[in-house]
């Protein structure tokens, strides 16, 4: 005779919280490094997202001083590509989904 199995419990998520999290914007971090000169990533800032002279070096020294900057935000296609873009220019970066 063998014996019935237990049915498995699981939680149904809210309808809204997947929504919610499709929602949030993935993030582009670039990190520190002890290669790439201060003024180089002020460059790749300003050539690959089109940020003024004073912002790219707002971000450089966040990443500078902080160790990281988010430097893009948008949709996982569009931060892949710019994480691939600074990987090309010799930038560490990568992209996560903020919590």
């Amino acid at each position: 005779m063998t014996t019935p199995v237990e049915s498995e419990q699981t939680q149904a998520s809210p309808a809204g919280a997947e929504t919610a999290e499709e929602d949030k914007p993935w993030q582009t971090i670039v990190w520190n490094d002890p290669v790439n000169l201060m003024s180089y990533v002020t460059y790749v800032f300003q050539k690959l997202f089109g940020y003024s002279r004073d912002q790219a070096t707002k971000l450089m020294l966040d990443v500078h001083h902080k160790g990281r900057a988010i430097v893009s935000s948008g949709s996982k296609e569009k931060v892949e590509g710019d994480v691939a873009r600074l990987h090309a220019a010799g930038l560490w970066a990568t992209m996560q989904r903020p919590a």
